[in-house]
């Protein structure tokens, strides 16, 4: 465990002192400690710009479409991977929904703009058959339901490991009970296989709702020329401008802790609100 743990102490909690730049006009030569306080006047300014709430609206929104169309579908993967009877099938569809998460997001950007982009296959096939073309890739209307489209192709047959374990503690018997009893496939999911799985459920949502403002920031940056930043511009490509492209690091800090501690404001409240409802939760 020691590796483990030294990596949390260093790149973690002992980053928490990095936060400290977040009230400072800082200037790297002079270092952390010798650079000049400012106060809150670096929140004042993130909050009276419009181009951070553009942003915070982006990541928000993104965020949402994430958790309502990805969310789901792990557990539906799993629930028909676990159905099958064939072993080798299961293995073979396994293999198929899992190799996309080991792509990188340049690879899935480029492949998502051969085929949906301006000169893509598909306005190769429209245009060879006299229709009208579409650039998808480069439509800022259609930039959040493409992002949440690239993560459920590439990470959605990840996300069902988890699930899968779960199910594997479903008691068999009491599945052949109920069906015995006639109940149909929809009635033994709602009423034994979920049951037995939502304390893995509520697990997981609780630590998805605290890192919910964090939509990839690799996807973005390499988006966020195509449609713009009105469009493409998140939390994380807001940071990284700032503090990174622009050397304005006090705001971008500022930026990011306003992030850290919604996201943690928000497993507090997810917890909490899951001890009401007589789960365990992430912790007691």
């Amino acid at each position: 465990m020691l590796p483990g743990l030294a990596y949390f102490l260093v790149f973690h909690y002992g980053a928490f002192l990095g936060n400290v730049v977040a009230f400072k006009d800082y200037v790297p030569f002079e270092g952390l400690w010798a650079s000049p306080w400012t106060g809150v006047s670096n929140f004042s300014r993130m909050f009276g710009d419009p181009q951070f709430w553009d942003a915070t609206w982006n990541t928000l929104a993104i965020a949402v479409l994430q958790l309502v169309f990805f969310f789901p579908v792990p557990l539906a993967i799993a629930l028909l991977l676990h159905s099958l009877t064939s072993d080798l099938l299961r293995r073979f569809v396994q293999s198929v929904v899992y190799l996309p998460h080991f792509l990188s997001w340049v690879i899935v950007v480029t492949l998502f703009q051969q085929v949906l982009g301006d000169t893509g296959v598909l306005n190769s096939w429209l245009g060879d058959a006299g229709l009208h073309t579409v650039d998808i890739i480069g439509n800022p209307g259609a930039y959040r339901p493409l992002v949440v489209a690239q993560v459920i192709w590439k990470d959605a047959g990840w996300g069902t490991i988890i699930f899968l374990a779960a199910l594997m503690q479903v008691n068999e018997q009491t599945l052949e009970a109920a069906a015995i009893d006639g109940a149909g496939p929809w009635r033994r999911f709602w009423h034994v296989t979920l049951p037995a799985i939502r304390p893995v459920v509520v697990l997981l949502l609780i630590m998805r709702l605290g890192d919910i403002l964090s939509v990839g920031f690799e996807q973005m940056l390499l988006q966020r020329s195509s449609v713009g930043p009105e469009a493409g511009e998140v939390l994380d490509t807001f940071v990284y401008y700032h503090g990174i492209v622009d050397g304005d690091a006090g705001y971008a800090a500022a930026a990011g802790l306003f992030k850290g501690l919604i996201g943690a404001a928000l497993v507090f409240t997810a917890n909490k609100i899951a001890h009401r409802l007589g789960e365990q939760g992430v912790y007691q």
